[in-house]
């Protein structure tokens, strides 16, 4: 093969789309897959030709399974919820940017806090982290009527559209007071919830699970919401949680004393035997349920407790005489017989495995051995506080790592809580993905801390918390608090045992959304003018760094968030590679190509450049077939 490289005469790079998917446009795709002759083309207010769906022919191809019009079925309804169906597939043009200074343990760490719109943030994390969450556990708002719930507009106009969605202005509040004179008081909670809880069941693993805290309030629209987007098959349990441990006596009725928490699989496992779906994992058993076994006749096998030997499922074959070692004949009681056959019985007692008492004459009895029980227990949907803590023991733990803002979150979560969930969702899965998108106090991402310090595990968490400043004060943003939280979580666990050091991960990677890092001319052409072109010759707008164009990039190109990455001087230009060879990217202006050659001499998977950035046209037509030839395995692109 000749060494000589065959330039091209025109630059083929392709330009990353840096937005996030267009879920209607997907679902389009998956209905064409299905019904090809369904899909047809159409246009759309511009005039712009799109892939469509007729749906009289789609309705051909279900025609006996089509629910329309006035026909009763059975669904959950509200004023909005079209609204919030669409806002779930609606692109967003955001993105992440990573933010150093508020990080811990920046260059090392598996854990992100994104500071944000949890909705945009669900929507950013789409493509990288899909079907990768192992658990999720969220503590919304409750709406008691004095709760802030997510101002989501629904009905805004283009230019609304162009602000809120990062390509205008920044926008400004995102929570809103929900009271009860609200006309729409439920229906906007719903509205809230189902975007985000649609686009959260795709961040699960096909063997995961959400856990959802929430009161008496909306726990029943919630389950029918829950039901409809996870499948009401996937529904595992009602949890109820005693999250006092005194009655308040000043109650108008009752006194309230217990939470809900509400447990969806992303596929329910029905059988012990099935090899899919989430499997819970058992608590440990208390001393108090093995010290029910005990071995009264010194048996070999060890210790047992005496079980019943008859069942009520009769049989006329296993109702038989049996002689007890004293001599005494006996019968199974009234409709029930001997739980094995008279053969199989005598055999059961010539090894011992059936207890007839100290003298040998009680009613027989099958030895049940703690060698063969479960090695742990099985839950319960009751938590006591006992076993999972309260409110008044989750304020303390806040108000003692952060006592200059003691009383800012009225029902935080006692660590006990979390650790009761992530016990049951993660014990045999050390490494799992955990994601809390409601963070407020931090709770999850500190219990995790803790569970990883006691089996050594390497579980990630993902938490995300808007930015909102706190309502009537003059302190820090709720996001802030939260961040500070989990430093001073760390840095306890940390202290108290030192061992834990370089082992234990206690940082976070903090990632703020911002709107994109490329300028409107780039998204949206039509709405400069022909005076703005002059200020608008970057595609890039001015106050972004290198850095916040490398994460916009990982983002769209699906790459984990917490790779670790490397920045490298190459040709006096800077270079970052994320997971050694996983992504090159350079952002300079002034690219040579011998630059280029250098980068593709690395054979990194994927590279990618600014579209200005190179020295000439030349440097860039040639740029594709320089990687052709040293790397041809390499994927390139532009921004």
């Amino acid at each position: 093969m000749s060494d000589e490289i065959e330039y091209g005469d025109e630059s083929g790079l392709e330009k990353l789309d840096l937005t996030t998917p267009n879920f209607t446009d997907q679902n389009i795709q998956r209905i064409a897959d299905l019904f090809p002759n369904v899909v047809t083309e159409g246009r759309d207010d511009d005039g712009n030709v799109k892939h469509v769906i007729d749906f009289d022919a789609l309705k051909q191809e279900l025609s006996d399974n089509i629910v329309e019009g006035p026909q009763e079925r059975y669904h959950l309804n509200w004023p909005g919820k079209k609204k919030a169906m669409l806002a779930a597939n609606a692109p967003i043009n955001k993105s992440l940017r990573p933010c150093r200074q508020e990080s811990v343990d920046f260059d090392t760490t598996k854990n992100l806090f994104i500071e944000g719109d949890n909705l945009d943030a669900l929507k950013l994390l789409q493509e990288t982290y899909l079907g990768k969450v192992k658990l999720i556990y969220i503590d919304p708002p409750y709406n008691t009527g004095k709760d802030f719930i997510y101002r989501d507009n629904f009905t805004a106009d283009k230019d609304q559209y162009l602000e809120e969605s990062g390509q205008r202005d920044e926008e400004g509040g995102r929570l809103v007071a929900n009271p009860e004179s609200n006309g729409r008081y439920h229906s906007d909670w719903l509205s809230m919830m189902y975007p985000r809880l649609k686009l959260a069941r795709n961040l699960l693993r096909d063997d995961g699970v959400i856990f959802i805290s929430i009161d008496d309030g909306e726990v029943s629209a919630l389950q029918k919401m829950c039901e409809e987007l996870f499948g009401s098959g996937n529904f595992v349990a009602n949890i109820v949680w005693q999250k006092k441990y005194s009655p308040q006596n000043d109650a108008t009725y009752f006194s309230d004393m217990h939470d809900h928490i509400l447990v969806f699989a992303k596929n329910r496992r029905d059988k012990k035997s099935d090899t899919t779906g989430w499997n819970i994992d058992l608590l440990p058993r208390t001393e108090e349920q093995n010290a029910r076994y005990t071995n009264r006749d010194d048996d070999p096998r060890g210790v047992w407790k005496a079980g019943d030997a008859s069942v009520k499922s009769y049989s006329a074959s296993y109702d038989y005489e049996i002689i007890t070692p004293s001599g005494r004949v006996v019968r199974p009681p009234n409709g029930r017989c001997w739980f094995t056959s008279k053969e199989n019985m005598k055999n059961l007692m010539e090894q011992g495995r059936i207890w007839f008492g100290e003298d040998g004459s009680n009613v027989p009895a099958i030895k049940q051995y703690l060698t063969d029980v479960k090695d742990g227990r099985v839950p319960t949907t009751w938590w006591t506080y006992e076993e999972c803590g309260h409110n008044q023991e989750a304020k303390k733990e806040v108000n003692s790592l952060l006592p200059e803002y003691a009383g800012v979150f009225d029902t935080p979560k006692p660590i006990r809580l979390m650790k009761r969930i992530l016990e049951l969702s993660t014990k045999e899965d050390s490494d799992a993905l955990i994601m809390d998108f409601f963070v407020g106090s931090a709770s999850l991402p500190h219990a995790v801390q803790e569970f990883n310090s006691i089996d050594s595990g390497k579980r990630t968490c993902i938490s995300v918390q808007i930015s909102e400043k706190i309502q009537d004060t003059e302190l820090d943003s709720i996001a802030d608090l939260s961040k500070e939280r989990i430093r001073r979580a760390g840095t306890k666990i940390l202290e108290e045992y030192p061992d834990l050091a370089g082992k234990l991960d206690v940082g976070f990677r903090a990632l703020k959304i911002d709107s994109s890092n490329m300028t409107d001319v780039w998204h949206s052409p039509e709405r400069v003018s022909q005076d703005d072109l002059l200020s608008q010759v970057s595609n890039i707008k001015p106050d972004r760094t290198s850095e916040d164009l490398l994460f916009q990039v990982l983002l769209d190109w699906g790459v984990d968030l917490t790779l670790p990455i490397s920045c490298e001087s190459m040709q006096s230009k800077e270079v970052f590679f994320v997971d050694d060879n996983a992504l090159a990217a350079c952002f300079e202006t002034g690219i040579s190509e011998a630059l280029v050659k250098q980068i593709a001499e690395r054979e990194p998977l994927r590279v990618v450049f600014r579209d200005g950035g190179f020295d000439c046209d030349a440097t860039k037509i040639n740029a594709e077939q320089l990687f052709k030839h040293l790397s041809p395995h390499t994927e390139v692109k532009v921004i």
